[in-house]
């Protein structure tokens, strides 16, 4: 029974933890656009500050 006592404040001040962290992120944006992302995958650009390797067999 005692037990009790020390998990129902932890698995509070964890519940509030979480709560922050999810008002945190949608405050800094982190859920603003949630499709761009996977279009990014897609796109085909080729980068010209990279040169290719050489095989050098």
């Amino acid at each position: 029974m005692n037990v009790i006592f020390i998990s129902i404040p932890i698995s509070l001040i964890l519940v509030g933890v979480a709560v922050w962290a999810f008002f945190w992120a949608v405050r800094s944006g982190q859920y603003d656009d949630l499709d761009s992302p996977a279009y990014t995958v897609l796109s085909d650009d080729d980068d010209k500050k990279r040169p290719r390797k050489k095989d050098n067999r």
